[in-house]
């Protein structure tokens, strides 16, 4: 628990809780629901990749702008515009965070199953994983809000795949590698590496993960103050909800608190 005794102090009511892939290890702060903002995207894109996973839909195949693709979408590459459906560059030239482009992925997979995404998102992922906590109730990009003891669940998930094993791999690694843009909160980044709706910590500087973090390590971070990074090096992941807007704040007290987590002898 010591790695976590810092998070008392932040300006903001918070929940923390580091996993390895087996059990919940440390946690602080209260259990309550808290917005993920775009944390969100992670649930999103494992429901997107499970409807690829049943032949519903392919990853090549055309979606959103001219020449773009469902690949293109889930990696931040297709184009679009940040919350519209402007186009901004050719697909694969750019790598421009569109919460529109996520929107675009979400529809293209309930139109196919047939099914609203929010139920989908809860039969394949939340309910599978014991999330019961969790719930979609806006878009699909920034619209779930759910306790850390849930987004724990989803940090094992991802570091020890059930729901689409031979797709997470391919996830959480770089998709159009070399790509620069602008990671939000954190500035223009060359390259700005992301999976399929996974952000990659790679090699980028400033970053809202630890100096100790692995160059693998992936996640997401929200707007609300929340986060969830997992390093398949050291085989933890930890997540954190807030009550206070992502800030200034977040991005001093965050990198010093994975590199903690990531000493701690504890584990």
């Amino acid at each position: 628990m010591a790695a976590l005794d810092a998070v008392a102090d932040w300006p903001a009511v918070a929940a923390v809780a580091v996993t390895d892939a087996s059990r919940t290890l440390a946690s602080t702060g209260p259990g309550d629901a808290f917005a993920w903002a775009s944390v969100t995207k992670l649930v999103t894109a494992l429901t997107v990749l499970t409807a690829v996973d049943r032949g519903e839909v392919a990853l090549d195949e055309p979606a959103g702008p001219p020449g773009s693709t469902l690949r293109h979408l889930l990696a931040h590459a297709s184009g679009l515009a940040p919350d519209s459906d402007d186009v901004l560059s050719a697909p694969g030239r750019r790598r421009i965070y569109s919460n529109r482009g996520i929107e675009v992925a979400a529809d293209l997979v309930a139109q196919r199953a047939g099914a609203d995404f929010a139920g989908l998102l809860r039969q394949r992922v939340l309910e599978p994983l014991g999330m019961s906590g969790t719930e979609l109730t806006g878009s699909p990009a920034h619209g779930a809000r759910g306790p850390v003891a849930d987004l724990a669940a989803l940090g094992r998930e991802l570091l020890a795949p059930t729901l689409v094993p031979s797709l997470l791999p391919e996830a959480t690694r770089p998709v159009f590698p070399g790509l620069a843009g602008v990671l939000p909160g954190f500035g223009r980044q060359n390259p700005n590496d992301w999976g399929l709706g996974f952000e990659i910590r790679d090699g980028k500087s400033p970053h809202w993960t630890g100096r100790a973090n692995s160059p693998e390590t992936f996640g997401h971070f929200g707007q609300s103050g929340s986060f969830l990074w997992v390093d398949p090096v050291a085989g933890l992941a930890c997540a954190g909800l807030a009550d206070r807007p992502f800030g200034e704040w977040a991005a001093e007290v965050w990198p010093p608190l994975a590199d903690a987590v990531l000493a701690s002898a504890q584990w």
